[in-house]
């Protein structure tokens, strides 16, 4: 039996409502826009003038497609792959065709063949996007996050059960509380990452997490929760906050002597979902514990794969505090 499952992950069309789908699509058409105008133009000095000319003709066409594919985007998702695909390169050539009739006279060659080239070019981005989602796709990045759901620290589980065992006779019902606690981490950890989840459901999760540690450090640990103004129904991908959650004990309190203060605040502001996980840093008289970055790698390449160039994670050392910062747009469940 393999150590790491490999699932395959199903295609979907691009988001047509996402900014870096956008741009990416406006770049891309206007490069082969120029790439095919360097081709053909014997004369380098006639190339902008020649661009400047053909962007006249396709851009409002680009435009407008993408305007529909905007407004369709959540109509389009419920189709297959390849039909959304036909369905895409359907709108293309309706607006295409309608842009032609009132461009007429300033479109070079006729309504075929260039309804032929809004198809090709429509294709070739299409395939862009494609191999552009397959590069996050979770042959790699699957892999990374089952390894960082097999690679809970030893040291973590080991001291849990002692703790738990310490509490049998002392307090059953905690310790029974501990080991479900610990049962719902195992199985979290164990499922599926590759679909998103409810923000109360992860909360949850880190919830349970906090409650376990804070059976082994004691008031070593002091959790701080700001989440009045969290939106408990946005969807996020799995195991985002589980492992910042896990670091910010590992680097920031174990290590200390004393009392080590740990923020988790989750808010939205608009259409953005802002999330911080926050712990002391440098404490007086400790050394910090060298890490490999694994965890922040692994989420910011899940966060690629859901949200494209629309999420953005940063960590930092502000003062005596090290901040993990995660801003996503809010998605409610569909």
């Amino acid at each position: 039996m393999p150590s790491i499952r490999q699932n395959s992950f199903p295609e979907a069309l691009p988001d047509f409502r996402n900014l870096g789908v956008t741009a990416r699509v406006l770049i891309g058409v206007n490069l082969l826009a120029l790439l095919a105008i360097l081709l053909t133009e014997a004369d380098w000095r006639n190339v902008l003038n020649s661009y400047v000319v053909a962007a006249a003709v396709f851009e409002p066409s680009l435009l407008a497609s993408l305007a529909l594919l905007y407004v369709g985007a959540p109509w389009l998702l419920r189709f297959s792959y390849w039909s959304g695909c036909a369905l895409v390169i359907s709108v293309v050539l309706l607006v295409t065709a309608a842009t032609h009739a009132v461009l007429g006279a300033f479109a070079p060659g006729g309504l075929a063949r260039t309804l032929l080239l809004a198809a090709l070019v429509a294709a070739v981005v299409l395939a862009y996007l494609r191999l552009h989602r397959k590069a996050y796709s979770p042959a790699l990045a699957e892999a990374r996050l089952q390894a960082l759901q097999a690679r809970i620290r030893p040291h973590f589980l080991f001291n849990s059960l002692n703790a738990v065992l310490s509490l049998i006779r002392s307090d059953p019902r905690r310790a029974e509380r501990t080991l479900e606690d610990l049962a719902d981490l195992f199985r979290a950890l164990m499922s599926d990452g590759r679909n998103l989840v409810r923000l109360a459901d992860e909360i949850n999760l880190i919830e349970r997490y906090a409650a376990i540690e804070q059976l082994r450090l004691g008031e070593r640990l002091r959790m701080s929760w700001d989440l009045d103004n969290a939106p408990m129904d946005a969807m996020l991908p799995a195991l985002v906050l589980q492992p910042l959650l896990e670091n910010a004990v590992y680097h920031g309190v174990e290590p200390g002597t004393g009392v080590g203060d740990v923020l988790v605040r989750v808010e939205q502001r608009g259409d953005r979902v802002l999330m911080r996980i926050e712990n002391p840093w440098l404490q007086p008289g400790t050394e910090t514990r060298a890490g490999n970055h694994m965890a922040l790698d692994n989420i910011r390449e899940r966060l690629m794969l859901f949200f494209d160039d629309e999420a953005r994670l940063e960590a930092r050392v502000e003062g005596a505090r090290y901040q993990v910062d995660i801003e996503i747009p809010y998605r409610g469940r569909a």
